[in-house]
């Protein structure tokens, strides 16, 4: 059964070991952010000091009792109303398997339903299609009101494309 749960420090150490190189971890895990911490001391101190003013989740996926995935969540507004979904990364081995959808629609249930969010937004670099259709079967949409971003890393382009999930209202 898939769960997910806060994040805990001793998860820091099997995020780290998923990420290989930095410019690989960054086709799949597109976002707002320079750079993202590559060690579990990083990680563990990123967290402790972004989780002060409550508008930061950590998240960890487990199948079971074993930990598969994380994402972080973060309110961008402050109405509080909408959720945006980053660092989300998959264990390599349970890649193509329906793990990053069951933990993505897993999520947008927390995100909806705990957090009260009515919108939930994230980026996917355009060359990365496998994520990109991921996100889809799990609900995600392309953005009408967002434009798609240009990241320049490593003397690369890269076009990220900002992605959408309506609360549904019955």
């Amino acid at each position: 059964m898939i769960t997910l749960r806060p994040y805990e420090k001793n998860d820091a150490g099997i995020i780290v070991s998923w990420i290989g190189d930095e410019i690989s971890f960054r086709k799949w895990c597109a976002d707002r952010y320079d750079s993202y911490p590559l060690s579990a001391g990083d990680i563990n101190r990123n967290y402790e000091e972004c989780c002060k003013n409550g508008d930061f989740f950590p998240l960890t996926a487990l199948d079971g009792s074993s930990v598969f995935g994380h994402l972080i969540m973060r309110y961008t507004d402050e109405k509080k109303s909408v959720v945006r979904f980053g660092f989300i990364i998959i264990d390599n081995k349970k890649r193509g398997r329906g793990y990053g959808k069951k933990m993505l629609e897993k999520a947008a249930e927390y995100a909806f339903e705990k957090l009260g969010a009515e919108k939930i937004t994230l980026g996917v670099f355009d060359n990365n299609q496998s994520a990109y259709r991921c996100y889809r079967a799990a609900g995600f949409a392309e953005s009408e009101t967002e434009d798609d971003v240009i990241f320049h890393i490593s003397g690369q382009a890269w076009k990220c494309i900002e992605l959408e999930m309506l609360k549904k209202t019955e």
